[in-house]
């Protein structure tokens, strides 16, 4: 496979569209269908998940009710198999709790002419300096 010129565009697009269907609790449960049922991977704050259906399970977990998002930088790099590293860097905030910085790293994989989301990391930028 060769590069993907429209790497930039289909990044900011993905984001868009994920984090549209993340940050509205009605239209969550869809995020499974950009995940692949087995070959998909997340590290949720170093927790590990495999499976599209466990990813859903995990982020369904989560215990906050409304969340306000500011991205700072989106950044892609097409990869030489048709895939698309996309870098995020943001600040969110989970209901009243202050706001923090995070970062989210994806790969999306091509699949037919579309892409699913096979590896998906979420940190909080938060240190511990103790």
């Amino acid at each position: 496979m060769a590069l993907n010129p429209n790497y930039e565009e289909i990044g900011k697009t993905f984001i868009t569209q994920y984090y549209a269907m993340f940050d509205d609790p009605a239209n969550r449960p869809g995020l499974v269908n950009l995940y692949n049922a087995e070959l998909s991977f997340m590290t949720f704050e170093g927790q590990q998940i495999q499976g599209g259906a466990k990813i859903l399970e995990r982020i369904q977990g989560l215990a906050f009710q409304k969340i306000q998002r500011v991205l700072t930088a989106v950044d892609s790099q097409p990869m030489f198999d048709g895939s698309i590293l996309i870098n995020v860097l943001g600040r969110l905030q989970c209901d009243d709790d202050p706001p923090h910085a995070y970062s989210q790293t994806f790969v999306l994989k091509p699949a037919g002419t579309s892409f699913f989301c096979a590896h998906d990391m979420f940190r909080l930028n938060i240190h511990n300096s103790a």
